[in-house]
């Protein structure tokens, strides 16, 4: 569910008409509905409302500071995976104590700015970064909560570059050895042992990955248990998939993703923690950008946008499709028109889609790119010397520049000559 639809013949973003935004704005840019973020995370809360939980939004998806106020205010927790991010956490007015710390590659600088600011647990993913955060918080003279991620040998069954959790990826510690790893953990300094931690990918449509890891994972607490283990805490990350194309079976929704937790972990009475990102955030966003040429080539026809892979990556980078439709509602009936939609960065690779079926649009109309909240600011570059977007947050019939567009002086005054040149 989300909150853009066609209203009068025109694409309305809650109560705000895009092509206002647009006006005012510019092209291209992304819009945000504060409703749909909220919905979304409240869907999350309540199918885990059988038990203690925390809905930790993994911020990566999408990280204005505003968006994640709307969900902190919500309620919502913080996964973060740098030290950015979780500054940016604590810009948004999140609290330390409900925001934790992934990734596979925290530095002890980032380690001490956590303990110093407040963290409710480090999910830690290696036998060195243990000791590096042993060694911090022994300097401060203080104890951090740990969970330990396991990597459970489960094939997501989802894209290549998304996926976590098989032995050859680069998350986590086999599940084979957890016993060993939770051992040396108890024996070093500093660390509080409170949970287990697993996250097998994402975009997942199907909960049968889910229910095997979750599997292995309600074996391997009470095995810690024997071994004395204090394990009161499962934070299971996130994944669950959404619709990028409305004509696709929908994912199963998050209160199937609740009721298959309780079923397989329930029993063991300890504290949820989840951590979607993508759901939250994926059908909550648009990318808008014009048509600037539609161009006639050998068999084909060319629709060029002002926006480009530098603004939204995953075409490129992920095979991934987008629903792209116009912000003017087209008649009911009118015939379909075959474009390869491309953008003007100086790459072959700067294609949105190919052969694709849309109504035909002109030169100056606006198209929208839809499910592009997740994954679409936050990997944005200035390849090409084009500066980031804006970024736009509608609340009803309100909206608000998140994030401006640099002017180009802005962007190139940040290079700094040296004084032989």
């Amino acid at each position: 569910m989300d909150h853009f639809l066609y209203r009068d013949g025109a694409l309305y973003a809650e109560d705000v008409p895009v092509a206002d935004i647009a006006a005012a704005v510019g092209t291209p840019f992304y819009v945000y509905s504060t409703a749909t973020l909220l919905r979304h995370y409240q869907l999350f809360d309540e199918a885990l409302a059988w038990g203690d939980h925390l809905v930790c939004y993994a911020m990566k998806a999408a990280s204005n500071v505003a968006i994640l106020k709307t969900l902190a205010e919500a309620g919502a927790g913080m996964d973060v995976v740098s030290g950015g991010e979780y500054l940016r956490a604590k810009a948004a007015g999140v609290p330390g104590s409900r925001i934790v710390f992934s990734g596979v590659g925290k530095t002890e600088e980032e380690i001490r700015l956590v303990l110093e600011g407040g963290i409710r647990q480090i999910n830690v993913e290696s036998e060195p970064e243990m000791q590096a955060i042993s060694k911090v918080a022994t300097s401060m003279g203080v104890s951090v909560p740990i969970t330990i991620r396991v990597n459970p040998d489960v094939d997501a069954k989802t894209h290549a570059k998304i996926a976590t959790g098989k032995s050859e990826n680069k998350f986590g510690i086999p599940i084979a050895r957890a016993r060993e790893v939770y051992a040396m953990a108890a024996a070093l300094p500093g660390l509080e042992v409170v949970g287990i931690d697993v996250h097998i990918g994402s975009q997942l449509t199907d909960l049968t990955p889910f229910e095997l890891a979750f599997a292995k994972v309600a074996e391997l607490t009470e095995v810690l248990r024997a071994d004395g283990h204090t394990i009161k805490r499962l934070d299971l990350g996130g994944g669950l998939g959404i619709p990028y194309s409305r004509s696709n079976e929908a994912p199963p929704l998050p209160s199937d993703f609740g009721a298959m937790i309780q079923r397989t972990v329930g029993h063991l009475g300890c504290e949820i923690e989840i951590e979607p990102g993508r759901l939250i955030a994926g059908n909550a966003g648009l990318m808008v950008t014009q048509v600037i040429y539609v161009k006639s080539g050998e068999g084909r026809d060319f629709l060029i946008l002002d926006g480009a892979m530098n603004d939204l990556i995953r075409p490129a980078m992920y095979e991934a499709h987008h629903d792209i439709v116009p912000v003017q509602e087209p008649a009911p009936g009118v015939e379909q028109h075959t474009y390869d939609i491309v953008g003007p960065v100086c790459e072959t690779g700067d294609t949105f889609a190919r052969g694709r079926n849309m109504p035909p649009v002109a030169a100056g109309d606006l198209v929208a790119f839809r499910s592009a909240g997740a994954y679409g600011a936050v990997m944005a570059s200035e390849y090409n010397s084009r500066p980031l977007i804006p970024e736009v947050l509608v609340h009803g019939d309100q909206y608000a520049v998140i994030r401006a567009r640099p002017t180009f002086d802005e962007m190139i005054n940040r290079d700094t000559i040296p004084q032989w040149l």
